[in-house]
């Protein structure tokens, strides 16, 4: 029997946001969090029992990120200064904020490929069907984006990391 949905999104919400926010950004992030809950309680009575359920939240997850990624190319919105500053509650960490800039830089592949395997844990199999190609491919594409990353962001990315 499957688990009830909320048990789902208890279970693996940190890490489905936690993709969201390195595919898009801090700021998207949340949006695409709840596009992807939505999506998956509609068709989580269809699921089967043996599925990867977080596999399968992380590829909605995915095409959810990808829309909001489309939706920003339609709509761009210049604004002459930048928004208000962050309260106390909004605290950010200045060198997360520096390795958020470096990981945007990325190219998407790379920046996709790093967040499905280090922030979901997703098998490089599975990370090849989400993004279309090969589990060698994903893996070039994750080993690229960390030497990318280690290039120039040094000292954030470990080395065990790559295992």
């Amino acid at each position: 029997m499957k688990q009830p949905f909320e048990s789902v999104v208890a279970q693996h919400g940190a890490t489905v946001l936690r993709v969201c926010r390195v595919i898009l950004g801090p700021h998207d992030a949340e949006d695409a969090w709840s596009e992807t809950f939505l999506a998956a309680m509609r068709a989580y009575p269809d699921l089967p029992e043996m599925a990867n359920v977080e596999a399968w939240l992380v590829t909605i997850a995915h095409r959810k990120a990808i829309d909001v990624l489309r939706a920003a190319k339609r709509n761009p919105l210049p604004v002459d200064e930048v928004p208000q500053a962050p309260g106390q509650d909004d605290a950010v960490d200045v060198e997360a904020v520096g390795l958020w800039s470096v990981v945007k830089e990325l190219p998407s592949k790379q920046r996709q490929a790093i967040a499905y395997r280090y922030v979901a844990g997703l098998a490089y199999a599975e990370i090849a069907e989400i993004l279309g190609g090969t589990a060698d491919a994903a893996r070039r594409a994750a080993a690229d984006g960390l030497k990318n990353l280690r290039r120039h962001y040094p000292g954030a990315i470990s080395k065990g990391a790559s295992s």
